[in-house]
């Protein structure tokens, strides 16, 4: 199959069967394909959606994003997961309101400067909404080429990642470039889906070296897989008098950066001492109470967390800077990890029992 043939073959298929409503295709702009393809990134579409929703109305504009509260960014993330696109995504807001005049460059290099935008994504925004010819190379993309022509390794390598670039740039037409674009990660999402390929209704059948190996899906070959090491916490849910939750924000880099949680000990030990140096004293009223415990899977390690809900005398409503006392009852609009959002929502419910 031609290169001609090859793209041919997807924009025929995109015109009878491609994704044409999602909300990110509506009202097209810059800004709103830029905020869905980071949020695309290493999650599915049906995840997005509301998330996307929820954000346009919040934020419906890059000068809207770069002024706002970075908690408000936060808490319009909560749950997506992979906090630094949310931080990035508003730096990198910033420094185009300072540095571009508030309107995303339609320069790729430009684009690939700012932070949390690489190749594939500036590819995507320039593509899909500023009418320039630019290759992408996303996982669903990656996992088409890589089965087309039965390209051997893992994608992550550079001499493999290098050829698929290559594939991506020699098959990417002159003419209607966006819908070839979203053509292929529609491919790679629906037909050429990671487990089990629907290659009976696939466009590049006939060319496909995966498809007549039998084997499709043993492209692209996975990463070579390590065990997870596993870490373990405990995360005291500290409760004043009011009923609120001793919260504090993380540093912005590292694990859950720039959101609020509990603190974190390794042991007894640590949180008896923390207490002592806060000056604060388990209730003996309601002492200590375990929770169920929790574990929370990284991308590097397992982290089991054991919570404990933990009565304490200290003065309601103070706290320092980077620090703050969360009311259960009305919750503000914070930027929390899913976990802590989960373990907070199990506290409200037995404080509310123990009332």
């Amino acid at each position: 199959m031609s290169d001609r043939d090859f793209a041919g073959a997807v924009l025929d298929w995109y015109d009878q069967h491609g994704r044409k409503d999602l909300p990110w295709q509506q009202d097209i702009n810059p800004y709103r394909v830029w905020v869905s393809e980071i949020m695309l990134q290493q999650t599915q579409v049906t995840t997005v959606i509301p998330y996307f929703q929820r954000f346009m109305q919040a934020l419906p504009s890059l000068p809207a994003l770069a002024a706002a509260d970075p908690d408000e960014v936060l808490h319009l993330w909560t749950g997506l997961g992979y906090y630094s696109r949310a931080r990035n995504l508003q730096r990198a807001a910033q420094m185009v309101m300072q540095q571009h005049e508030g309107e995303l460059p339609a320069n790729l290099d430009a684009l690939i400067a700012l932070p949390g935008i690489g190749r594939s994504t500036a590819g995507a925004i320039a593509s899909l909404s500023m009418n320039l010819r630019a290759p992408i190379l996303d996982g669903n993309v990656k996992r088409v080429l890589a089965r087309y022509h039965a390209v051997d390794g893992w994608p992550g390598e550079a001499a493999v990642q290098a050829r698929l670039w290559q594939l991506a740039e020699q098959y990417t037409p002159a003419q209607r470039f966006n819908h070839y674009t979203q053509a292929m990660m529609d491919l790679g999402a629906t037909l050429c889906s990671r487990s089990k390929p629907d290659c009976a209704r696939c466009p590049l059948q006939r060319g496909c070296l995966a498809y007549a190996s039998g084997t499709p899906a043993a492209w692209p070959h996975s990463r070579p897989r390590k065990a997870l090491p596993e870490r373990s916490c405990l995360m005291p849910l500290l409760v004043n008098a009011d009923g609120d939750v001793w919260l504090q924000r993380r540093p912005d880099a590292g694990l859950w950066g720039g959101l609020w949680c509990p603190p974190q000990f390794e042991a007894q030990a640590q949180l008896d001492d923390w207490l002592a140096g806060q000056g604060w004293a388990v209730s003996a009223r309601q002492p200590l109470e375990p929770l169920e415990p929790l574990r929370h899977t990284f991308s590097h390690f397992h982290l089991d967390i054991q919570p404990l809900l933990l009565r304490i005398e200290a003065p309601p409503g103070v706290a320092e800077a980077g620090q703050l006392w969360y009311n259960l009852r009305q919750p503000g609009r914070l930027g929390l990890a899913a976990p802590v959002s989960r373990l907070l929502q199990r506290a409200a419910a037995l404080i509310d029992n123990h009332a």
